[in-house]
């Protein structure tokens, strides 16, 4: 589906035309995207969003009724406008794949090419990728505190618009969902679909065990009941045990009952109690009803026999304290042959400058010790002094016998995309495997140990010197 660049802010726009107005608009440039604060207070983000980031690129244009609406707003000169007519991207992106544990300060995506289309695309990128990341952060969180049960995206009806319900399945599975009750993202990801029905079937019948009969007729070899319309253990319950002996003496079989309100560890225990002395211990149990990790978390804790979750509104939105919205942000890093920064007396918020590599250091039985930012041309330190990118004072020792791993890779060049596409399979497995490498304590949802990240002495000293430089401009 085309994205249209119009899907911007205005100043992206205003910007441009004065950066060709001023004849800047061919300057070679470089941007990072990141962001500084951990979502949902936790101690990691997981990357979503660069494929169809990619394609948008790919795509980009101004359609002539585009043109003609924009000089409609009497804003822009004609030559401006000409311009943008024949406006393409033709930068190059180095990112991680998706799929891929990342953390506050490091670049995500350095984007690079002319000053013109490196600035136009900034709205665009953080659109898809901040959506993106936090919802497959908070879907990794969910399956997390889930364990060994299945989770189930179930969040299209309280999803932000039709295309952020369409985002939010893809980057849940991306995050370790098992399949979504979406069927458009089932179509258009290949993913699993789920579903059971809705109290409303129940209500149409004159009775609840009519209602069961009839659907499990018309989907005996799928079905799922919703048992908590009246009352989940005196009424849902036995009929759908009934249900089920009927579909058994048929050589079919229940898949499933359904939990949606109520004391949901309580109820659970109670419902495999019932469903196993019914002689029916292959009756799966979901559960739903606003879950999120900290919900799911206690449920486990209080012994609760839930086999299937299905996450609505908690996970497609990303509500939760820290939640809502990623903070990614899109800072200018390097411009015609110089690097560029932003000095704010808030020093968590003072850019690091220059084109960079991220990379992770990895010790000798492959576990994490940390990542690093470096210059990009900077001879890669083996050991020795490395430093808090919010605080120059802080600093830590890098340990010997250390492999530096190179987080990025080239996914556009000259605005065509040169990876590999995944499937979400492949990007979902990826996150699975780097959770399990986190050190101890990162995976906590109170507190969470915090995951290094440093910056190397050169660039440190490259933004110290900066800073000094800088320095008879700022007032006190």
């Amino acid at each position: 589906m085309r994205t249209s660049p119009l899907l911007t802010d205005l100043y992206q726009l205003t910007m441009l035309a004065g950066y060709f107005e001023e004849k800047m608009a061919d300057k070679h440039a470089v941007f990072d995207l990141y962001f500084r604060t951990h979502p949902f207070g936790g101690g990691y983000a997981v990357f979503a969003g660069l494929e169809p980031a990619l394609t948008a690129l790919e795509g980009l244009r101004f359609l002539p009724e585009e043109i003609a609406w924009l000089r409609s707003l009497k804003l822009f000169k004609p030559d401006f406008l000409h311009f943008l007519e024949d406006f393409r991207f033709r930068g190059d992106i180095t990112a991680p794949p998706e799929g891929s544990l990342v953390f506050a300060h490091e670049p995500l995506m350095s984007v690079e090419g002319k000053l013109a289309e490196v600035q136009l695309v900034e709205t665009l990128l953080l659109n898809i990728i901040n959506f993106q990341t936090l919802v497959a952060t908070k879907a990794a969180r969910i399956c997390h505190a889930a364990k060994d049960a299945s989770v189930v995206e179930f969040g299209l009806r309280r999803a932000q618009g039709p295309d952020g319900g369409l985002s939010a399945s893809r980057a849940a599975c991306i995050g370790g969902v098992l399949g979504t009750s979406n069927l458009l993202a089932g179509m258009t990801f290949g993913l699993p679909v789920y579903g059971t029905h809705a109290h409303s079937w129940v209500q149409s019948f004159s009775d609840e065990l009519s209602a069961f009969r009839a659907y499990a007729a018309a989907f005996p070899d799928s079905t799922v009941l919703l048992v908590d319309t009246y009352d989940t253990l005196k009424s849902g319950l036995p009929n759908a045990i009934t249900v089920a002996r009927e579909l058994r003496e048929k050589g079919q079989a229940l898949r499933g009952i359904r939990l949606d309100s109520g004391d949901l560890a309580w109820l659970s225990r109670k419902a495999r109690q019932m469903l196993d002395e019914a002689g029916l211990p292959d009756v799966a149990i979901f559960a739903s009803n606003d879950l999120d990790e900290h919900v799911i978390s206690s449920i486990r804790a209080e012994n609760g026999r839930v086999d299937v979750y299905g996450a609505g509104t908690r996970l497609s939105t990303a509500a939760g304290e820290g939640g809502g919205a990623l903070g990614g942000v899109y800072k200018l890093v390097w411009l015609d042959g110089e690097p560029r920064m932003k000095i704010t007396a808030d020093i968590a918020k003072t850019t690091l400058p220059g084109k960079k590599r991220v990379f992770r250091a990895v010790g000798p039985e492959g576990e994490w010790v940390q990542d690093l930012i470096c210059l990009h041309d900077e001879a890669l330190p083996e050991s020795g002094l490395v430093y808090d990118p919010t605080n120059p004072l802080h600093h830590r020792h890098l340990p010997g016998g250390i492999e530096l791993v190179d987080l990025h890779r080239q996914v556009m060049r000259k605005g065509q995309p040169v990876f590999r596409k995944e499937s979400l399979q492949e990007m979902a497995g990826r996150c699975r495997k780097e959770m399990a490498l986190l050190p101890e304590g990162c995976l906590r949802f109170i507190n969470p140990h915090k995951y290094k990240v440093s910056i190397s002495e050169s660039l440190k000293e490259l933004r110290c010197s900066m800073i000094r430089s800088r320095a008879g401009e700022r007032e006190y």
